[in-house]
C-alpha cells in the first residue's frame, strides 16, 4: 500500500461525529410548560404562551440538568441553586395543523383547525449558585 492510501484507510476507519451533535459548552435541561427543554446560551427557543410581555425577563428555577462544558450537575429532581434567565423576545403561533374526522358509511365528517399560542424566548445566561456559566 503506498502512503497516500494508508492514510486514506486510517481516516475512513475511525468513526464520524453525528451532524446533529449539540456543539460543547454550557448547557441547561429545563422544565417548562409541562415539557423539558435542552437550553443553551444566546439561543431562541419556543415555549408554550407564557404572559410576560414581550422585552421582559423569566427566571426558571426547574432546572434538571446543568453542564459547565467540562462537568455535568444532575438534579434530584432539581439542581439546587441553578437558575436559567430567559428574554422574552415575541408572542407567536405555530403552524396550523388540520384535524379531520370522519365515521365511514355514516355521512359524518368534521373538520378542525388549531394553532398553538407559543412565546419566542432567548437565553440571556444559565447560574449555578448565583455564578453565571455562560
Amino acid at each position: 500500500m503506498s502512503p497516500s492510501t494508508e492514510s486514506a484507510a486510517k481516516s475512513s476507519a475511525e468513526p464520524a461525529a453525528p451532524q446533529d451533535a449539540p456543539t460543547s459548552g454550557a448547557y441547561a435541561i429545563v422544565e417548562a410548560s409541562g415539557q423539558q427543554f435542552w437550553l443553551q446560551p444566546n439561543r431562541y427557543y419556543d415555549l408554550d404562551r407564557l404572559g410576560i410581555d414581550v422585552d421582559g425577563t423569566l427566571t426558571i428555577d426547574n432546572v434538571l440538568l446543568v453542564n459547565d462544558g467540562k462537568t455535568t450537575t444532575l438534579g434530584q429532581p432539581y439542581v439546587k441553586g441553578a437558575s436559567v434567565e430567559l428574554k422574552v423576545m415575541a408572542h407567536r403561533r405555530g403552524p396550523k395543523i388540520i384535524i379531520y374526522k370522519m365515521r365511514p358509511k355514516k355521512k359524518t365528517r368534521r373538520k378542525n383547525g388549531h394553532r398553538q399560542e407559543l412565546t419566542r424566548v432567548m437565553v440571556e445566561s444559565i447560574s449555578v449558585g448565583g455564578k453565571a456559566l455562560a
